[in-house]
């Protein structure tokens, strides 16, 4: 039997391998040029560019076991299934196999490689509507494979269709796999969609059959996809006949560390094993945001708020725990050790790591006692509702996110004003940061005509400013929207106006030479010896694709990108400020 994550993550890319598919590396958690999310949520956030149709460098087969973070489900977590950080197995056909082969090979895997009996394996598929037929091909497919009838259950669209990721798009039906948790014998005819309590789902292969147009029809494509994705925590909780994801071997150093610095054991069902979970994963998550290349670090936007939040909530989980003294650091030193071998950008980025939970750490536990006095105030008497005011008064004086304060309100059996402190919050930070986040909520990045142009113009951008201001500069992340491009860089002093307007008339200035955007496939190393930039301390595949401006900048990619830099348009700076420490941040348009 499959006991630990290395042992399942290996027989699935050794698997794959024998299936003629590239394996490839897991992509940042911070998505490069993708608006629609604050994190990598899925394995196919990076593969958006060859989903739509441009060509992969490995290949059209590919696998990989890729990091995720998602938010949705964060007041879950507690019980014993949810996650915020988790890691995805995944295979893809790019215009290549289909539902056969996909179909096939996900039951062998799941019956020979990890030895799943059948007699516990069950199906969904998409039931059909008005927009596509439903999907008796799977169907067929399961059935041949020896899946019973009665065991496959079809489902609506809500269940079992994915996408398009805008308005319009490849998308299609998915057909998922499902694991017999209920108490044998099984009922009779029970399948995922009229007992779903008894069935935990742990594969999902998506079909991307159909292209969505303007008009709101589905036509066929004539390049279908396969992607597909298996959580690696749940599945190895399964397999191993655990109804409790955390007392699989991935938690248990992170629960044994929990135990040895409160005192307590972690027990089934009651609050000190809801309140371990919550740190073991909060923890392990932000370690790992934190960890990334990308060098983020608590703050109150974006990916850092997602870090900040996760910290004060397992701070507060802690103290519940009897925990009084600074802790989470050295939970996070036992996720390192754990996971370091597999991904080495922890162990590079250790101390970035102990430091900024340190000082999180510190900065909020002067305040979290303080803080509670005041909500126990607040809710001393005999309201029902947490005013906008006292909410935001916590928030303010005390850093309590709203969460928090929601949360513990939900404890007392209390409501939160929330659409009051969301104004209240409004009127203090300008924008607020609740809705900011909506858009963040789930989908890929849009790839359209702008956003390629933009893209094109980082890159320049991205050369520019090693002309202009220093050849040292190098590229710590960036992020594209139909408005305007974001792009962070290394250097330790604030750029005057005459410097601001040298990058800005050097990236204008290439755009009107008219220079082709030529994308080449080479090997990494060709490309390192080419002088292509990339942020190299991230993980890239053996082969790699290059774009190339003109003789102006080269950079390993994947794209789009336009075909000529006149058709980007006119460049303009309009905002530079520091992020982080030796951090910059650019915010530019362009317009036509």
């Amino acid at each position: 039997m499959v006991k630990t994550r290395q042992e399942l993550i290996e027989k699935y890319t050794e698997f794959f391998k024998t299936k003629k598919h590239a394996i490839i590396g897991s992509a940042s958690l911070i998505p490069e040029n993708d608006p629609s999310v604050l994190f990598t949520t899925a394995g196919m956030h990076p593969l958006v560019p060859y989903l739509m149709g441009q060509k992969h460098p490995l290949g059209k087969r590919l696998a990989d076991v890729q990091k995720c973070i998602r938010t949705s489900d964060i007041d879950e977590v507690g019980d014993a299934s949810h996650h915020t950080f988790f890691e995805m197995l995944g295979n893809w056909s790019l215009g290549d196999y289909f539902k056969k082969e996909a179909i096939e090979w996900s039951f062998e895997f799941l019956t020979k490689e990890i030895n799943i009996p059948i007699e516990r394996l069950g199906i969904s598929v998409f039931a059909g509507d008005n927009d596509a037929p439903r999907d008796d091909e799977a169907a067929r497919i399961w059935a041949s494979l020896g899946i019973p009838k009665e065991r496959i259950a079809y489902l609506p669209k809500n269940n079992n269709w994915w996408g398009p990721a805008g308005e319009t798009g490849p998308c299609g039906p998915d057909t998922e796999m499902f694991y017999y948790i209920g108490k044998l014998p099984m009922q009779k005819n029970s399948n995922p969609g009229n007992d779903e309590k008894n069935w935990c789902e742990i594969w999902n292969d998506v079909f991307m059959q159909y292209n969505k147009t303007n008009q709101g029809k589905y036509e066929e494509l004539n390049n279908k996809n396969v992607d597909t994705g298996m959580g690696v925590e749940r599945t190895l909780a399964v397999i191993n006949g655990l109804s409790d994801n955390y007392q699989t071997t991935i938690f248990k150093p992170i629960i044994r560390k929990i135990e040895s610095i409160s005192g307590k054991k972690y027990e089934k069902n009651n609050d000190t094993a809801r309140s371990m979970r919550i740190i073991a994963d909060h923890i392990r998550a932000a370690t790992f945001i934190l960890g990334d290349e990308k060098h983020v670090p608590p703050s109150n936007i974006d990916q850092g708020y997602v870090i900040r939040r996760l910290i004060r909530k397992s701070i507060r989980h802690g103290k519940l725990l009897g925990i009084d003294n600074d802790f989470t650091s050295e939970i996070a030193s036992t996720v390192i050790e754990e996971y370091k071998d597999d991904y080495n950008e922890l162990g590079h980025n250790k101390a970035f790591i102990i430091n900024e939970l340190n000082k999180e750490e510190e900065r909020f536990r002067s305040t979290l006692t303080h803080g509670l006095k005041e909500f126990k105030k607040i809710t001393g008497s005999t309201q029902q509702i947490i005013n906008a005011k006292d909410a935001f008064m916590l928030y303010q004086s005390f850093g309590f996110p709203l969460e928090m304060t929601t949360e513990l309100a939900k404890e007392k059996g209390l409501e939160v004003d929330e659409e009051g402190f969301k104004k209240e919050y409004g009127l203090h930070q300008g924008i607020s940061r609740i809705g900011a986040e909506k858009k963040f909520k789930g989908g890929l990045g849009e790839v359209s005509e702008v956003t390629t142009r933009i893209h094109t113009a980082t890159h320049i951008l991205n050369q520019a400013l090693r002309d202009v201001i220093n050849p040292k500069i190098q590229q710590k992340g960036s992020n594209i929207t139909p408005e305007r491009l974001r792009f962070d860089f290394n250097y330790d002093a604030k750029l005057t106006e005459s410097q601001v307007k040298d990058i800005e008339n050097e990236v204008n200035r290439v755009i009107s030479l008219r220079l082709p955007v030529e994308r080449k496939e080479m090997s990494l190393e060709d490309a390192k010896n080419l002088g292509a930039q990339a942020m190299f301390k991230d993980k890239y595949a053996d082969k790699v694709s290059v774009y190339i401006i003109g003789d102006y900048s080269k950079e390993v990619c994947a794209g789009p990108h336009v075909s000529n830099t006149s058709e980007i348009g006119r460049f303009k700076i309009i905002k530079e400020e520091s992020i982080a420490a030796g951090i910059r941040r650019i915010k530019a348009i362009i317009s036509n």
